[in-house]
């Protein structure tokens, strides 16, 4: 039995060839493409810097967590081993605990933990600490478990944009679900389709999913961002705006906090 570090030692191996640009690197591709995670991880953290100061300090975790998912990938694809595998999912999975700890409406709350954040958290950290054991046992199936989780926050977000009046929220809602509408449909035409996509020469899917996945991080982290606002900050409002400059055409977007006036 191969060690978990050899070379190769994962079950999984997506479409790109093996090895054909480097003999350190099983996937060129797959493994470089997540360099957007490293970006876009550590610009985000300074650009909602006076947001994390308001809300809540834990949300560098999930910063960190998100660019520890870019590292982990890039280490997984680099050499398709067991543990890169573990690693990878393993940071997604928390990466997605600690957002529904930090910004589940306390609506969707179940009710037995009676609208405590506390309890909430502590429910999610120990079905997560659970889940990660389970992932060693049946490894294989973590990627379309970790999907069925998007399709639950889909479900909510769904929820909330009917809710909701605010432009700009709708508009980052729209925006997410269209990027990551197409990151799932590159990974699963990666999985069911590679013999046509090496027949036509084309076996860069799975590294679209990683750019658009990425690229759909700042738009999630903004509708989160306002749909919590609505109900952990109601005496804050926030400004959406776009790096490098509101004015141009394509931007990442981020909020910023500013004094609400009204007196309520």
């Amino acid at each position: 039995m191969p060690s978990i570090l050899a070379y190769q030692s994962s079950e999984v191996d997506w479409c790109e060839g093996n090895f054909l640009h480097s003999p350190l690197v099983a996937e060129f591709y797959n493994t470089f493409s997540n360099v957007t995670f490293l970006i876009f991880g550590p610009l985000m953290t300074f650009l909602m810097h006076s947001y994390i100061q308001k809300r809540s300090r834990y949300i560098y975790c999930t910063m960190a967590l998100f660019v520890f998912t870019g590292l982990f990938s890039m280490y997984f694809h680099a050499t398709l081993s067991f543990l890169g595998q573990l690693l990878d999912e393993v940071a997604i999975l928390w990466m997605l605990a600690s957002s529904y700890s930090i910004w589940m409406p306390r609506c969707y709350f179940p009710t037995f933990v009676k609208g405590s954040r506390f309890q909430f958290t502590c429910m999610i950290l120990t079905g997560t600490v659970i889940a990660t054991c389970l992932s060693v046992v049946r490894p294989t199936a973590n990627a379309y478990a970790l999907n069925s989780v998007a399709l639950h926050i889909v479900y909510m977000v769904r929820l909330e944009y009917k809710k909701t009046r605010n432009m700009q929220l709708r508009h980052m809602i729209e925006m997410s679900v269209i990027l990551w509408a197409g990151a799932l449909a590159s990974w699963i035409s990666d999985r069911l389709f590679c013999s046509f996509w090496q027949q036509v020469n084309f076996f860069y899917l799975h590294s679209i999913w990683h750019v658009l996945i990425s690229f759909m991080f700042p738009y999630g982290f903004v509708t989160m961002a306002l749909v919590d606002a609505r109900y952990e900050m109601p005496s804050q409002t926030l400004r959406v705006r776009y790096w490098p400059r509101d004015t141009w055409p394509v931007g990442l977007p981020y909020v910023e906090v500013q004094a609400d006036d009204k007196n309520c």
